[in-house]
């Protein structure tokens, strides 16, 4: 039996969660059927597939040990382990439920439940629709197990095999090393050095990204642990259609969206949007598609400041524009939006017992999630059933009321919506407001 440590980011992720804000990733799949038993058979085909992927059958134990190496500072004084499980059941992981006419109802449900700690850390939950022509499955995966682009990947396993373009093989990994190479000792210090200078810029950042925030006390809350989710679809041609009358891309245009989406939602419930400038974290993958080492979350980020006291849709989305722009310039290693780059240099012991505060500390730092998952331009099946929908659902933060995922499929784009239930009982009006602001946008590029 293998196992390995937990990259030092997987390892924060495992040790800021709690029982009211688990830290599990979400997507749900809502796939067109014309058979009754489709459902059922979905979750066999499910259970039956999950036992071939070997990331499925991990499982997380806490163990105690340095690693070895006196270099390994992240995992110096022990960690988690990831190891294969050999007594793993799909069947425990895979659930079939009773028919509905709400999957979003049940998925907010599902979402605020932990998953179980000593079981591989994913879920599937196959729901029947009360339709009769539609099932969907909510799948979760905790973040640290996957990352959205590790979570795909590992979904895609239990989904029905699609041609892909043949790929080269991957490049060996390079044999580690107990004792550094001493003639690798400059460039090291040199490596350490700049980590350094990094690491004080990125806590710099943070300190000033702070200053003169207006947010609005609709986007905090204090943690009941319930969930509500809620999803909204898009034609990316409506999207583009904007992106080429006023610039941008269209993450830009994505990102605009949400800030004017909070600006409707806002007023709606009477808390009023003027001067209110959230600050939105936008992670960044720096997973590289044909690494040799697949593990690990791999993420930096964006933090800019959502324009929702803006009335002008056409400025707010030249403000995202603008403020990407910067990010990008300065690049995924600096800026307050690269706090989680920081977990490299925190040993094992910290990160056990630090996270509970780092997990309260996200308040902190910023005030909404806005995050995008990549999908592939192919159709997906399950059992030969097309998936014609899919929403994505990232964790929610200690003392924040609401993230937003987007994912693009087939040529619409899909917003998943999670908010704490309490918080935000109004969470479809903010649904409504996304495609309104959609609608606004076109308008005024069509003026």
């Amino acid at each position: 039996m293998t196992s390995h440590l937990l990259a030092p980011l997987d390892l924060a992720f495992w040790n800021i969660e709690s029982a009211l804000h688990p830290m599990h990733l979400g997507a749900l799949g809502v796939f067109a059927t014309h058979s009754p038993t489709a459902a059922a058979h979905a979750a066999d085909l499910l259970a039956a597939r999950a036992a071939a992927v070997p990331g499925l059958r991990m499982r997380i134990r806490d163990v105690w040990q340095p690693t070895g190496s006196p270099l390994a500072l992240p995992l110096a004084f022990g960690g988690a382990a990831r190891e294969p499980d050999p007594g793993f059941d799909p069947l425990n992981h895979v659930r079939l439920h009773a028919p509905t006419d709400d999957f979003q109802a049940v998925a907010g449900r599902l979402m605020q439940r932990p998953l179980e700690r000593g079981l591989p850390p994913w879920e599937a939950h196959v729901l029947p629709g009360a339709d009769g022509v539609s099932f969907a499955v909510l799948f979760k995966f905790h973040h640290a197990l996957a990352d959205g682009l590790r979570a795909l990947k590992l979904a895609a396993g239990v989904l029905d095999p699609v041609d892909l373009p043949q790929r080269g093989p991957r490049p060996a990994a390079p044999p580690r090393r107990t004792v550094p190479d001493v003639r690798r000792l400059p460039g090291l210090l040199r490596g350490a050095l700049s980590d350094v200078g990094r690491a004080l810029d990125i806590g710099a950042s943070v300190a000033l990204s702070g200053l003169g925030v207006r947010s609005s006390a609709a986007l905090a809350s204090a943690p009941s642990g319930t969930r509500r989710t809620a999803g909204v679809v898009l034609d990316i041609d409506d999207v583009h259609r904007v992106r080429k009358t006023a610039g941008g891309t269209v993450n830009d245009v994505l990102i605009a969206v949400v800030a004017g989406a909070l600006r409707r939602w806002l007023d709606e419930r009477g808390d009023g949007s003027e001067g209110v400038a959230p600050r939105a974290l936008i992670p960044v993958s720096k997973r590289r598609p044909r690494t040799a080492h697949p593990q690990g979350n791999r993420l930096s980020g964006y933090l800019i400041r959502l324009p929702v006291g803006e009335p002008d849709p056409l400025c707010r989305l030249g403000t995202v524009r603008a403020a990407m722009d910067r990010n990008k310039n300065a690049g995924p290693n600096r800026g307050a939006g690269a706090v989680a780059l920081l977990a490299d240099h925190v040993p094992a012991l910290g990160h056990r017992l630090g996270g509970p505060f780092v997990g309260q500390a996200a308040r902190l730092w910023f005030d909404i999630l806005v995050t995008s998952v990549p999908l592939p331009g192919l159709g997906l099946r399950l059992g030969g059933h097309q998936l014609a929908e899919v929403y994505p659902f990232a964790p929610l933060a200690s003392g924040q009321s609401l993230a937003v995922a987007i994912s693009t499929y087939r040529g619409r784009v899909h917003y998943g919506l999670v908010a704490d239930a309490r918080a935000v009982p109004d969470l479809d009006r903010l649904a409504r407001a996304v495609t309104d602001e959609v609608d606004a946008l076109i308008t005024v590029c069509e003026a």
